[in-house]
């Protein structure tokens, strides 16, 4: 059998070396402690996984014999990925420790700020709100008023009395000072009142319901509009 369809010839040595490491593993370790900052086995996983990777490349399935050795190979290849992954939350931990400390720090720090950001804020939207509709209720009686004395213009040929409209506050957009500027965003959003009235184009697919019936009643469960299929995927034990 050609190497290009046979089992990685540095599967079973680093098979070994994963499971019982041996002295080669071993000196590696010995070799980390004496350099830091150096990780001399992650290399090593490494350069077995380019090994590993041009042996993917040209690697030829036609046989089961074929399908026996990739399953090795898949084997192997799931071993050094864990041992990498191990490897990088080994030197992460101590890092992500501190990080967390000093987040944690900094979150305590500044929790007065933050709250003083969000009363403040809620605040000056409530007032800024309350402005608005008051100009909006100032501008609705106003027309109301005209409306009814267009209505008796209509109606008699002319006014009775004179039109007194109230004088409209216009709500400021924005709050200017020397420090800064602050004004309501508009930021429009959507609520469902009647979903049997909403555009069959605006209906969202229910994915996470629709993929528990396919998983639990695979093809067997039919529901008009909709096909489920299989899509399998490969999946390694490692031994």
């Amino acid at each position: 059998m050609s190497e290009a369809k046979g089992k990685c010839p540095h599967g079973d040595r680093l098979a070994e070396a994963l499971n019982k490491e041996p002295e080669t593993v071993l000196a590696l370790r010995i070799a980390l402690a004496l350099r830091p900052g150096e990780d001399v086995e992650a290399h090593s996983y490494h350069a077995e996984a380019v090994k590993l990777l041009e042996y993917a490349n040209k690697r030829v399935i036609t046989t089961i014999e074929d399908a026996k050795l990739a399953t090795d190979d898949l084997s192997v290849i799931g071993k050094l990925e864990k041992a990498m992954i191990s490897k990088r939350v080994e030197k992460l931990a101590p890092h992500e420790v501190q990080v967390k400390a000093i987040r944690d720090t900094y979150n305590y720090l500044m929790a007065p700020i933050l709250d003083a950001k969000t009363v403040t804020k809620q605040k000056q939207t409530a007032f800024l709100i309350e402005q608005k509709l008051r100009q909006q209720e100032q501008e609705e009686i106003n027309r109301k008023r005209i409306e009814a004395a267009e209505a008796e213009q209509r109606l008699m040929g002319e006014l009775t009395e004179s039109v007194n409209l109230v004088e409209v506050t216009k709500a400021p957009s924005r709050i200017s000072t020397d420090f800064g500027a602050t004004g309501l965003t508009d930021h429009w959003k959507f609520e469902v009142i009647n979903f049997s009235l909403v555009p069959d184009d605006c209906k969202v697919i229910d994915s996470v319901m629709l993929n528990s019936i396919a998983k639990k009643h695979h093809d067997t469960k039919q529901i008009p509009g909709i096909k489920f299929y299989n899509e399998p995927y490969l999946t390694t034990r490692m031994r």
